[in-house]
């Protein structure tokens, strides 16, 4: 899965530098941001959230044939199937597309970014993070059309390796990535792992050549990696790098952090409220929640996917009809994608049978549309998980501190500090 803005994907942007915590025992690294749905002038950029969108569709729809291939559709979710590819429609086709590391917000709430190091000596990439997906890939030096500003050139690695087998990705509107497999050492703010799976692409195109990152690290679990091998942070709990198999993220356009190994207790108030994965597939995925429109709850007893990697915030097409039947004045205005009120952005909320997490009008209102209505963040779409699965992105992690525990199968919330 791979979306310059998404895929539509939160790029976490790292710091070249560690900082060492006192009371904390992982590493912190500090994430930058740039790029945004939401033009300068306040207005709603609808194309290139249809890009992201395409690509967000079709980065699960690999997912689920990875879990289709594992276990069984059915058997991850009854009414889960996998969706025909999703195209951009040619009406939109052509256009314009322990110590801690700081995250970049590459494209204004659409990717934030970070620098690993990959291979002896050590080789930098700008990554995006991504929670929905399991694989690292970067650009190879032999890659004559990758346009990145940073490529990878195994010859100069004395610790890397070919494997066998080739590593592929395609998205709908055209973009694909396509390359070799290596094993390497690879270091994220100075947790450093060997043998890491990475694959080095000789062919990019598309909405992947010429972005602001290199590349991607997936933090979703082993199950769904097209690679068929652990996820760095994975092999960085096997190899010990980590004392504790946490990270944590916050989300924001100053102060974004990645945390490995733990939670970073300055950036957030009170306790983590954690939740226990409701399925062994591969995402991070919760259960019993409930969607609130102004206090009330609107759909409740749905699962949630939660994804660094995407930027707004999708579900299955009637539920989303149900939660905005509750908005006064709000309108469906191309196929699962809503508009409200600008003078009246509803308080919209999530609760997992705990505390209710509210997400900020400003993040719920993605601009101005040509009617002078406002675009909302939550579209209804098909993804294929099932008639009872969310996939909730950026929107929702913006408003939050985020903890992903590999150690007890769970994620969690905390509100931010």
């Amino acid at each position: 899965m791979f979306c310059k803005a998404s895929l539509l994907t939160v790029a976490l942007a790292l710091a070249a530098s560690a900082i060492p915590i006192a009371d904390d025992t992982g590493i912190r690294i500090p994430l930058k941001k740039r790029s945004s749905l939401t033009r300068p002038d306040g207005s709603f950029d609808r194309e290139a959230a249809l890009r992201q969108q395409v690509k967000v569709q079709n980065k699960h729809r690999l997912n689920l044939m990875k879990i289709d291939q594992n276990i069984g559709l059915k058997n991850y979710n009854p009414t889960a199937h996998i969706p025909p590819p999703a195209t951009v429609p040619s009406s939109s086709a052509n256009v314009t597309r322990r110590q801690s590391v700081s995250l970049t917000d590459q494209e204004s709430n659409a990717e934030w970014t970070g620098t690993i190091s990959i291979g002896t000596p050590g080789q930098d990439f700008v990554i995006d993070f991504d929670t929905g997906s399991s694989d690292l890939w970067v650009p190879s030096s032999s890659c004559s059309g990758c346009e990145a500003q940073h490529s990878y050139n195994p010859n100069s690695s004395s610790t890397s390796k070919e494997q066998s087998g080739t590593f592929q990705i395609q998205y709908g509107d055209g973009s694909t990535a396509s390359g070799p497999i290596y094993t390497d050492s690879v270091s994220v703010a100075g947790v450093s792992v060997t043998g890491q799976y990475l694959s080095a692409v000789t062919s990019e195109s598309g909405d992947l050549v010429g972005g602001p990152n290199d590349g991607l690290m997936g933090m979703a679990f082993p199950a769904i990696s097209q690679l068929g091998h652990n996820p760095y942070f994975w092999t960085a709990i096997d190899q010990k790098a980590v004392s504790s198999g946490v990270f944590g993220f916050k989300l924001s356009s100053s102060g974004a952090e990645l945390y490995l190994g733990g939670t970073d207790s300055s950036l957030y108030s009170g306790d983590i409220e954690y939740h226990d994965l409701a399925s062994s597939a591969g995402y991070w995925q919760i259960g019993g929640a409930s969607a609130l429109v102004n206090g009330k709850t609107v759909v409740s007893n749905f699962e949630t996917i939660i994804d660094s990697g995407t930027s707004l915030m999708y579900g299955p097409p009637d539920a989303v009809k149900t939660f905005y039947a509750a908005i006064d004045g709000a309108q469906e205005v191309q196929s699962g994608t809503y508009s409200i009120p600008c003078d009246s952005v509803p308080t919209v909320a999530f609760t997992w049978g705990g505390k209710t997490w509210e997400i900020s009008p400003d993040d719920f209102n993605l601009g101005t549309l040509s009617d002078g209505s406002c675009q909302a963040a939550l579209g209804g779409q098909d993804l294929g998980f099932g008639d009872n699965v969310w996939l909730l992105g950026d929107t929702l992690m913006m408003n939050v501190y985020t903890a992903f525990s590999v150690d007890n199968n769970a994620v969690g919330f905390a509100a931010l500090s």
